[in-house]
This record gives C-alpha cells, structure tokens and sequence, in this order.
C-alpha cells in the first residue's frame, strides 16, 4: 500500500472512530499538541477535542469524506484535504448538517512510525 492510500485509509478510520467513540483508536492517532478549528472558528486541543467526543458532548452521527481525499505526503509530513458531510448533537442539541472542507495534517517522527493528526481545520461550505 502506498503512503498516499495508508494515509487515505488512516482518514477514513478516524472519521468512523469519530463516529465510534472508539477511545483507544482515537488516543493513538491524535498527536498530544493535537488542534482542531472548528466551523465557527475555535480553537481546540486534544484534550477538549477527544474529550468531548468521548464524554457524548460532541456526538457525530454521521462524519465522512463526501469527495476524494487528496493527499500530499513526504517520508515525515503530510496534509490531506477533502469535503465531508457531518451529521451531529453539539451539548445535547441537533445541529444542522453541513458539509465542510477540511484541511488536516499529519506527520511522524520517523518512516517507519505511525502517523498522527496534528492539526486540523473544518470550514463549513456555503
């Protein structure tokens, strides 16, 4: 499997375990520093990211790429963008569902290492 198809698939297991509430999957693949701009333009680290997640107060019914997953990658670094449809309850609330681009970045400490998300940004579409 290529570098680009590992890190496609990778993506795709994220969203599900988004979706999952898979904690386990989820602390491995977020780095520590991890930071997510949401849509409405905070700032989130892993902690209240993962957290959320986890504690229900972030709950995606729905999170998948609704286009193709484009990916430039070297040995270390890599960033990935696509569109995704989102269906979620925020604090309890339904929101409405949106599609978003996202811009995400991964990297690892070294070739043979697994990759983390480190960054990522969410912008609603219009």
């Amino acid at each position: 499997m290529s570098v680009v198809e590992a890190l496609r698939a990778l993506e795709a297991a994220r969203l599900r375990a988004l979706v999952d509430a898979d904690a386990e999957f989820l602390d491995a693949v977020h780095a520590p520093e991890f930071v997510l701009v949401n849509p409405g333009g905070g700032a989130w680290s892993k902690d209240q990211y993962v957290g959320g997640v986890l504690s229900g107060e972030i709950d995606y019914r729905r999170f998948a790429a609704v286009s193709e997953v484009e990916v430039i990658a070297d040995a270390t670094v890599a960033v990935l963008r696509y569109r995704s449809a989102i269906d979620m309850r925020f604090q309890g609330e339904d929101i409405i569902p949106v599609e978003c681009w996202h811009m995400d970045c991964y990297r690892r400490t070294a070739v043979d290492a697994p990759w983390q998300v480190i960054w990522s940004q969410a912008t609603a579409c219009r």
